[in-house]
């Protein structure tokens, strides 16, 4: 009999099985997510959505591994995330907080360099080009580098930020309201920027974000918190249509049919 052919699956990014999230003890005890299973393949772009308390951002604390589980297992690219929380997940994953955690005492190129200048392993001339060339790569130029972060505006500071996260190359990058605060021409420009390099660096981004103008432009995935683990989990438009009633508030409101909605071939 002849073998079969056999072509292995690739690893996912980001695997979680059975997740117990459990803050508090005895009748002070609140469960925030219960038996949580989720997987991110490479590549991909996942919104994770839910209503308040729902556990988003701790969820992608503990993909950082800076926050433990009370059970179930959390693998990220292929270790436990516990693991990248001890020895630093700044080399394999990159992390874009909400208001970006610029360093206020810092110049932009030693807020971009910081990671990287920690480590001792370069000299500072190399880790100075290595912090120019993100800075072009998130679109400012050389002349912003010696600025302080209290200098620039909004969309700077989260360009910065995201040239920061990425200083190390890191395959996986999480963010946390990307295009929080940010005016809609400056958000637009921004998902922009994060699709751009979502397809030239071969990312895997998982964000969460409660803009649903950003949610369609960059999600090629989404999956819903709600009941303490995932609701549901597919393309946009087709989560969209899921019966439940966070969904339909989500999605089917004003701003929600306004983000689903093409605009029209030769429209402003």
């Amino acid at each position: 009999m002849a073998a079969a052919d056999f072509t292995p699956t690739p690893a996912p990014v980001v695997d979680i099985r059975g997740l117990w999230t459990v803050f508090g003890h005895g009748d002070q005890e609140v469960v925030i997510h219960r038996d949580l299973d989720l997987r991110v393949e490479r590549g991909e772009m996942l919104s994770l959505v839910g209503g308040s308390g729902t556990g988003k951002t701790v969820l992608l604390r503990q993909m950082l591994g800076l926050q433990q589980p009370a059970r179930g297992q959390v693998t990220v690219l292929g270790e436990p995330a516990a693991r990248l929380g001890r020895h630093g997940a700044s080399s394999r994953v990159g992390m874009l907080f909400q208001q970006g955690a610029l360093y206020s005492a810092f110049s932009v190129l030693d807020n971009i360099a910081f990671a990287l200048r920690e480590l001792k392993t370069l000299p500072d001339d190399v880790v100075d080009e290595a912090a120019y060339v993100k800075l072009q790569m998130v679109g400012l130029g050389p002349q912003h580098a010696h600025k302080k972060p209290s200098d620039l505006s909004g969309g700077m500071i989260k360009r910065v930020a995201l040239a920061r996260a990425l200083i190390m190359d890191p395959p996986l990058l999480l963010l946390d309201e990307p295009t929080a605060g940010l005016d809609p021409h400056a958000s637009d420009e921004f998902c922009d920027l994060l699709r751009s390099l979502h397809a030239e660096l071969g990312l895997t981004l998982i964000m969460v974000t409660h803009d649903l103008d950003t949610l369609f432009a960059l999600s090629s995935r989404v999956a819903v918190l709600a009941g303490q683990k995932v609701l549901v989990s597919g393309a946009p438009a087709e989560v969209a249509r899921f019966d439940h009633p966070f969904i339909h508030d989500f999605f089917q409101g004003e701003r929600g049919r306004r983000a689903m909605t093409p605009v029209p071939a030769g429209a402003d």
